[in-house]
């Protein structure tokens, strides 16, 4: 019962992959595409399964419904950092795909996302025991890693001076 999250997220996957490599015609396009698909497929993984990353190592975390933090803010823990880097290709991925979003809508975008993935967490934990834990801290992570990649999204169209939406509009009449 425990891994009835992982092969939730390994079903949608690979129904994905399967439409990505049957719909998109465009090389660069289905690339781009694989490799955002396999992010997500191992974000979901980490997010919702018993599956954990500690930074050095994988491994399967024990059955329990986990535990919640609302009030201590740590926010100078590697755990910290690690959420941050863990959702910039999420920010990044976003701010691609809606350009004309602003930073401030990022930001709530951002906020919005953590609690549901924190919330989502909390009612796995209780449901499958996955033993995950809600945390405020991984909240304001995972927000800070989304403008974080959002604002790299909008270095990276300054720098290359090209725009997300001649290259939205490009490959979806190439599709």
């Amino acid at each position: 019962m425990r891994w009835i999250p992982l092969l939730v997220v390994l079903t949608i996957a690979s129904i994905s992959g399967l439409y990505i490599i049957k719909t998109v015609t465009n090389l660069e396009k289905r690339q781009f595409s694989l490799i955002s698909l396999i992010y997500l497929t191992l974000l979901g993984t980490i997010l919702f399964t018993p599956v954990s990353f500690d930074g050095a190592s994988v491994y399967v975390m024990s059955a329990g419904i986990g535990q919640v933090n609302l009030h201590q803010l740590d926010i100078f823990d590697v755990g910290f950092v690690e959420n941050i880097i863990l959702t910039i290709p999420l920010g990044f991925l976003i701010k691609q795909n809606f350009s004309h979003t602003s930073i401030i809508s990022m930001a709530i975008s951002g906020f919005m996302i953590g609690s549901g993935i924190e919330t989502m967490q909390y009612y796995l934990s209780h449901i499958f025991l996955i033993n995950r834990t809600s945390d405020i801290n991984d909240v304001l992570a995972n927000a800070l890693g989304i403008v974080v990649g959002a604002i790299l999204m909008i270095v990276y169209e300054y720098i290359t001076g090209t725009s997300t939406i001649k290259i939205v509009k490009q490959s979806r009449t190439e599709i």
